[in-house]
């Protein structure tokens, strides 16, 4: 399976929406709030063009942000069916 890192922030509801997405499907990840640590909110807006968005993924060394949350384009992502 697929290492699944997720970027979010506490106050943000697509990212929520994320993390439900992959519970409901049995997938395990790992939780990375840029609130609470500087040099990830860094790398975030570095890996979005100088934007900070979140949930930003990082899926085996490949680089996504899923916002605005989109199940069907976030199972693509993912290589999962919707």
């Amino acid at each position: 399976m697929a290492n699944i890192r997720i970027y979010v922030s506490p106050w943000c509801g697509d990212c929520r929406n994320a993390k439900r997405f992959l519970d409901e499907r049995g997938l395990t990840y790992e939780t990375i709030n840029i609130d609470e640590q500087p040099d990830a909110a860094d790398l975030i807006i570095e890996k979005n063009q100088g934007k900070r968005k979140v949930p930003t993924f990082e899926v085996d060394g490949r680089w996504f942000a899923a916002s605005p949350f989109d199940p069907d384009q976030l199972a693509q992502n993912l290589g999962l069916d919707a």
